[in-house]
């Protein structure tokens, strides 16, 4: 399927809601994921928590959750579960890694100096999540048949299982994460990360549906930097999780 004839189904998906859209769009999908997909459902279980963010933020399913379902008797559950726990033990350690908080101060700081005064945290919303953003497309970088790969692992789970395994191991069921899934599956976002102009379009459409500003063409001026940057630290900003990637790619 091609880019362009997967831009009307985002933009139906946009219809979801702002603040779930921003979830949706903003995390870095394979940086929790790359290092399983031979697991096709511990692969779906790393997604899960940021899929929820979409579909319904009240339903939570937190390490307390998953962690008594991870040597179930039903296999693909138990797969699902640890997968779960996984993408929150990965989460306690990522953000608290001191290239992380370089790498996204830094880029807070010129999207400071680019959009001019602005007292929100929209300059720290968007170091934030382009940091993010731009860690998956390193990964995809350095071995460009990896988000293949991925998509083509979660092809082989069944939508509709995950949201019956979410409903027996949440507080409160997720209607709708099978459809949710099934695009996400076909609109394959992670793609536009590698070029600068199709990720300003999606981060603007983030924007418009939070009713912010749309960001102006120069913004993307420090990106390629910004890219050099993450690819420079990628092996501290990945160190706590030599599960994801061999330690010779970390290192190129």
């Amino acid at each position: 399927m091609s880019r362009e004839r997967q831009r009307p189904e985002f933009d139906a998906l946009c219809s979801v809601g702002s603040e779930l859209l921003t979830s949706f769009i903003s995390m870095n999908y394979l940086a929790h994921g790359c290092g399983f997909i031979d697991r096709p459902y511990f692969l779906a279980g790393t997604a899960l928590p940021d899929w929820l963010n979409v579909v319904d933020r009240r339903c939570r399913v937190r390490s307390k959750h998953a962690l008594p379902w991870c040597h179930d008797e039903d296999v693909q559950l138990a797969e699902f579960a640890r997968g779960v726990a996984r993408h929150h033990e990965d989460d306690g350690w990522f953000h608290e890694t001191q290239a992380f908080h370089d790498l996204s101060w830094a880029f807070t700081v010129e999207f400071r100096a680019l959009l001019g005064a602005d007292d929100s945290m929209r300059p720290s919303f968007l170091g934030h999540v382009l940091l993010e953003l731009l860690i998956d497309a390193e990964l995809t970088a350095r071995r460009p048949g990896r988000l293949d790969d991925y998509y083509r692992a979660l092809e082989n789970v069944d939508a509709d299982a995950i949201e019956r395994m979410v409903a027996q191991i949440a507080p409160r069921p997720a209607v709708g994460l099978a459809r949710m899934v099934e695009m996400f599956r076909q609109v394959r976002f992670l793609y536009d990360y590698q070029r600068d102009a199709t990720l300003r379009g999606r981060l603007n459409q983030v924007m418009r549906r939070v009713g912010l500003p749309e960001l102006p063409e120069e913004v993307v001026q420090f990106w390629p930097a910004a890219r050099t940057a993450v690819a420079a630290r990628l092996p501290e900003l990945l160190a706590g999780a030599p599960h994801l990637l061999p330690a010779e790619e970390l290192s190129r």
